[in-house]
């Protein structure tokens, strides 16, 4: 059986205080190690480490310029050390960061328990006109050895079922998605969170940040789009041990024992006209080929 334990750590910065904000998070991972020994990876929402405040309590309007940081740079190389430290897989949130050419991107980052930036994905669906960092222009998985395959989405992301179609079609297995949500359309989001698992056939990790900066509902989602965990809206941690061959199960022998979109999509939709998309056809990952029956 191949598996992932995770902590998914529903939490909220110290506002518009990032040295405050790393103490947290820091001390945070280091108590999920001590008291939950088995966990392999630790998620956290997004944004978190640059510290944003409440939604009606906003920083001065450079904050997302001031709190910008170089992938990598000195903000990462602390994230490594804590991954070497703890010998855990970090997925800080997002950050905000200045790339080359001076844009600032909304940028997951995935960490391995060896301290090596594992992955790096700039949200491509910014929250617009909200947000105002550069969308992303590609999707981004990375392997756990042993375990399987992720992929990474941040908050909006979900809103486009694109997003984790892509993911899936490149062989992600479980989707990791920090959120930063303090608004009532969180109820949709959650429904996004379940239609993305069933319709993919993939775990679905929300992680929302806990009030009074988010209204939390963190959710795991199974493969079939059955709600495993939810929180509640304040500070809490949900632990799971993810079942990857699950994934396996369930896009060989359906949803509920039944649905089998993948395997569909392997077989017919090569022929499919898609113009939204340029008019071509779907076209079946190495992953799928073996699963058209």
């Amino acid at each position: 059986m191949r598996t992932l334990a995770i902590a998914a750590l529903q939490t909220a910065p110290v506002p518009h205080d990032l040295d405050a904000t790393w103490q947290r998070y820091a001390e945070q991972v280091r108590a999920t190690r001590d008291l939950f020994p088995h966990v392999q990876l630790v998620v956290v929402p997004e944004l978190l480490l640059a510290a944003e405040g409440a939604l009606l309590q906003p920083a001065a309007e450079d904050w997302m310029e001031r709190t910008a940081v170089t992938i990598p740079g000195p903000l990462t190389d602390r994230i490594c050390a804590l991954a070497v430290e703890t010998g855990l897989w970090l997925v800080p949130g997002s950050v905000y960061e200045r790339a080359e050419d001076g844009h600032i991107h909304n940028t997951a980052l995935a960490v391995s328990p060896e301290g090596e930036i594992a992955a790096r994905y700039r949200k491509v669906f910014p929250w617009q006109p909200y947000e105002k960092t550069v969308p992303g222009d590609e999707f981004t998985v990375f392997d756990i050895p042993g375990a399987g395959r992720v992929g990474l989405a941040v908050c909006y992301d979900g809103s486009f079922p694109e997003t984790v179609r892509q993911l899936a079609w490149m062989g992600a297995e479980i989707i990791l998605q920090p959120t930063l949500t303090p608004t009532r359309d969180r109820e949709m989001e959650l429904v996004c969170a379940r239609a993305n698992a069933w319709t993919n056939q993939v775990h679905v990790v929300n992680v929302n940040a806990a009030d009074p900066a988010g209204v939390g509902q963190s959710t795991v989602v199974d493969p079939e789009g059955i709600v495993r965990q939810q929180a509640g809206p304040g500070e809490e941690i949900l632990i799971d041990v993810i079942d990857l061959d699950a994934v396996t199960r369930v896009r060989r022998y359906g949803s509920a024992g039944i649905n089998r979109p993948w395997s569909q999509l392997a077989r017919y939709g090569g022929s499919v006209k898609l113009p939204m998309y340029g008019g071509g056809g779907f076209h079946a990952p190495d992953w799928l080929k073996d699963e058209t029956h």
